[in-house]
C-alpha cells in the first residue's frame, strides 16, 4: 500500500489559517487514486475509474442501508447516530434546535495506523 502515495498525483494547496500565517497541505484526489490504480492494474484510465467508482459506490450503498464496511488491515466504515441538541446561531445568539442525524465514521485498522507512523 505504501507505493500508492508515490504513484498517484498529490495535490498541494495553501490554506490561510489566520492573517499572516498559512500552511501548505498535500492530499491525494480521486483522480490521483484512479491514476494509481491504472498504473497498478494496467489497462485504461476509464477502467480504473470504474473500479474506483465501484468501490466508493459499494461503500456508500452499504452505509446507506445501515451496514458497516470492514476492510481487513485498512479500517472500518460505520454509521454513527448524533442525538438532537440545542445549538446557537452565531450571528444572533438565538437558540436553535439541531435535529438528530446519521453521519459516516471511519476508524483506521492496525496496518494503516502502523503504515502512517
Amino acid at each position: 500500500m505504501a507505493h500508492l502515495e508515490r504513484i498517484g498525483t498529490i495535490e498541494q494547496e495553501k490554506i490561510s489559517l489566520f492573517q499572516g500565517f498559512s500552511k501548505e497541505v498535500k492530499y491525494m484526489t480521486k483522480d490521483g487514486i484512479v491514476e494509481a490504480v491504472q498504473k497498478m492494474l494496467g489497462g485504461s484510465r476509464a477502467e480504473a475509474g470504474r473500479v474506483v467508482d465501484g468501490v466508493f459506490d459499494t461503500i456508500t450503498k452499504s452505509l446507506s442501508s445501515g451496514e458497516d464496511v470492514a476492510v481487513s488491515g485498512f479500517g472500518k466504515f460505520k454509521v454513527a447516530h448524533r442525538k438532537a441538541r440545542t445549538g446557537r446561531n452565531p450571528k444572533t445568539g438565538a437558540a436553535v434546535q439541531i435535529p438528530a442525524t446519521k453521519v459516516p465514521r471511519f476508524s483506521a485498522g492496525k496496518a494503516l495506523k502502523d503504515a502512517v507512523k
